[in-house]
Order: C-alpha cells, then structure tokens, then sequence
C-alpha cells in the first residue's frame, strides 16, 4: 500500500486518487499568478511536524521574506509551527554567488541537519538560469533528484512553466507527478484549471478541473463525468410521486418516478417556475426534503412570489441556493448542489433556470457533460429533478434548446401562450414520460391564488387560432 499525503482539500485529493504518493517528487507549473506557491504551503502546513518536519527553499525568483510575507495571509499558516516544523531557508544568495554546485551543496546540508518529510523548492526554474548549458543543468537534475530519492522526503519542485513545457523539460522525465495549474479567458471570464499531466504508480481522474484561489488554499471542484452504469434506478419497484398538481399527475400516468428528472420548458412568464415550487413544496408536506436551486430571483424576491401561493421559504424541509450567474463557476456551483442534496438528504430539487446555468460558460460540451452526470447521480440515489429552461417563441414552439439536453430529461413538460380570438391563454402539454403511457393533449391553465389549476383541452381551430 503507498503511503498517501494529503493537501488539506479533500476534493483535490480525490483526483489525485487519495493524495500524492509520499517520497516522491512532484512538479507544480504554472504561469506566475496560477496559486503554485499557495499549494505548496498548503501541503508544507497540512502534514509537517516537529517529529517530520518542512524545508521551504527559496531561490532567485521570490525573495525570502515576501514569500513569508505573503504566506502569512493563508488562513492555514501557522506562526506556532515556523522555526520548529516548517523551516524557511534561503537559497537564492548561495545560488547567485557560487553557482549550482554550491546550491546542491547548501541543500544537502540543510536536509541532514533538519530531516524533513518534505522539502519545497520555490522557485524551480531559477535552477536553469544558472547552469552554463543543458549538460550541467541535467547533470545538477540527476544528482538532486539522487539524494532527495535517497532520503525519506516528499519534494515539490515549484515553477513557472506553460502548459507545453511539460512535453520535452528535462526535470518533468525525473519528476514523478507533474501538477499543472493554468487559466484560460472564456468571454469575459476567466476559468482556473488544475490538471494531472503525470502521477507514476497511482490512478487519478483525468482532465480539467476548475479550481478557485483564495486566503483558504487552492480549492478544487473535480470534473463530472459520469460513464453510463448497468445499476437500476433507486426507484424501480417504488410508487410515483406526486407532481404537487392533481390534474398534473392524470396527465403524467398518476405522477413522476422517484428519481426521474423532468424538464419544464415555455417562454417568459408562463409558470415555469411556480411548477418548480408546486413539485418541491407538495414534497415538503409529504416529508421529501427540497431543495431550489435559483439563479433568477434572489431569496427576497423568490420569498415575495412563495408567499403569494401561501407557502414560505421558512419551511424547514426547503432550502433555498441562490447564487448570481455573473459570478459563479459552473463546476464549483455543480460540486455546492450536490454537496447540498447529501447533507440535508434532498429527495426534490428543481433548478430555475438552465438558461442562466449555460450563461456561465461558454463550454457547450462541459455544460451537456455535467449535465449528464448530475441527472445520472440523481436517478441513482432516488432524488427527483426538476429544470426549468426558457424558449423564445411565445407559441407553437418548434425548438426547445441551443444545449441539446432534453433528451436527458426523463420527462418533458412543455408551457405555451395561445391565441384563442381576441384572447391569450396558457397552455401545458407533457410531450415526454418515459416508462409511461401518453398521449400527448394540450390543456389551457390559469394561475390562481392557490397556483396552477389545469383546465380542459384545448382544439386548433375553435380555442387556438
């Protein structure tokens, strides 16, 4: 079994596939800015002790004393823990003045008087400035790389590389994981990725992972991707649920599955969301835990409409997760939502609205990949979803979504205005059930003091015209 070290984020460990291996050498890259030097100390104070303690090694690049200045804004820096686990030594003067022979000399030294479990040089790169040609430099990488491999230490090489050095540098063929953090502009945004471009003798989620900076460390929000699984649905053999609209649940064969995720699809201000809450609080009366997740209206403004139906946001079976879509990364919101669902033992969300979700970025892909797993999740655990997805035609609607996800939805729920003469009604008709018998009926529905009430079907050429 290899001997894992963790980072402090538990999330960030699990790409890693239960830590970085313990006595290995691994590479930080990354642009100056990425959070090379945050991540480093955010290992160095998670693991180090008195009994094993760091060595954080500064060179040319970074001054000794900002690096500590700037390593005390961490949440986790520890004052108690500097000069008697985690030691600070500054490299840079040796490496200036006398070259790299004395640098690996100095380090040496410094291994065999404190005996760390762990060793941070930072920054890496400067290493190469110094050597008269490529034949030093590798000569300098195979005698480092020797004695660290040697002794009883987990080794961070920390350094400005872009995303293709990693491909032909010298010290990424010594190194055992390479740690890859990068941005890249989406539109106005910018998204922060972390990625694994190599970990020897340990398995880890491949691919992109957004990742945000702050004064707690690096966090990061792993990638979903869900394969397809041959396991049931936690809700065959159970009953149907109910819509939270009797008429509703006729036209639905007597209700949704447990864990069947539905899509509630119409054009601005026809009641897309007020299906949303009847579905969670005629949850919350039969004691199914809810859970609205709102990127419309804010809670006083989404309190304003609830109240108006005679329900409350202050029902202590439904949660509320507002968040602004001019703000939030799609991957950090996903991770929030399901985090959510477990810790309150959610059994019905409902999202208001994927529109403003696809907002957040401009990854098509990304967007129908997540989707994926989270309808894939739910269906698994039995918890019921609902999304709400705004069209641009007011009536006789032809196109449902630039995101080609309908055909993930389990059921589809369609809201359309129609001309009747003179007059505009609002219409609903279910056009997909799946596992159910339908047949598909367009029904006029008035919005009442006490919500959607379904009336009669409606006929092309007497009601619509």
């Amino acid at each position: 079994m290899i001997e894992r070290i963790p980072s402090g984020d538990a999330k960030l460990d699990s790409v890693l596939g239960g830590g970085l291996p313990a006595n290995s050498i691994t590479v930080v890259a990354g642009a100056p800015g990425s959070g090379k030097t945050i991540l480093a100390h955010q290992y160095v104070f998670e693991n180090a002790t008195q009994q094993n303690p760091a060595l954080y090694l500064t060179t040319v690049s970074e001054p000794f004393d900002k690096v500590l200045r700037y390593a005390q804004t961490l949440t986790f820096f520890d004052a108690q823990l500097v000069g008697r686990a985690v030691f600070y030594e500054d490299l840079g003067t040796t490496l200036a003045s006398r070259g790299l022979t004395a640098a690996l000399d100095r380090i040496d030294a410094l291994t065999k008087d404190r005996r760390p479990g762990m060793i941070a040089i930072d920054s890496f790169t400067a290493f190469r400035d110094f050597a008269a040609d490529d034949g030093e430099f590798r000569r300098f990488l195979h005698a480092l790389a020797g004695r660290l491999s040697a002794f009883p230490a987990t080794s961070f090489w920390i350094g400005e590389y872009d995303g293709e050095d990693p491909l032909g540098k010298p010290e990424f063929t010594v190194a055992d994981a390479i740690l890859q953090l990068s941005a890249r502009r989406i539109s106005e945004r910018e998204l922060r990725e972390f990625e694994v471009r190599k970990l020897r003798g340990s398995d880890f989620l491949m691919g992109s992972h957004a990742y945000r900076l702050s004064n707690d460390g690096v966090d990061v929000f792993p990638r979903l991707a869900d394969p397809a699984q041959d396991e049931p649905y936690a809700s065959e053999g159970s009953g149907r649920i109910s819509s939270g609209i009797e008429a509703l649940d006729e036209m639905l064969a007597h209700g949704y599955w447990p864990g069947a995720s539905t899509l509630i699809a119409g054009p601005s201000g026809c009641g897309k969301t007020l299906l949303g809450l009847h579905f969670v609080f005629g949850g919350a009366r039969q004691g199914d835990p809810g859970l609205i997740a709102t990127l419309q209206e804010n809670p006083v403004q989404l309190e304003r409409v609830v109240r108006s139906f005679g329900w409350s946001l202050e029902d202590e079976a439904v949660e509320v997760m507002y968040r602004s879509p001019v703000d939030i990364y799609i991957d950090e919101w996903f991770h929030e939502l399901l985090e959510r669902i477990e810790r309150r033992g959610v059994r019905r969300v409902v999202i208001d609205s994927l529109d403003d979700l696809g907002f957040t970025t401009q990854d098509e892909v990304r967007f129908r990949e997540y989707m994926y797993s989270l309808v894939q999740r739910c269906a698994r655990n039995g918890v019921s979803l609902m999304m709400t997805l705004e069209v641009p035609d007011l009536s006789r609607i032809t196109h449902l979504s630039d995101f080609n996800i309908s055909h993930l939805a389990d059921n589809v729920v369609l809201l359309q205005y129609v001309w009747s003469g003179a007059k505009v009604k609002r219409a609903l008709t279910v056009l997909k059930a799946r596992a159910s018998a339908l047949e598909p009926t367009v029904r006029e529905f008035k919005i009442l003091p006490d919500g959607i009430v379904l009336g009669d079907e409606l006929e092309f050429g007497r009601d619509i015209g």
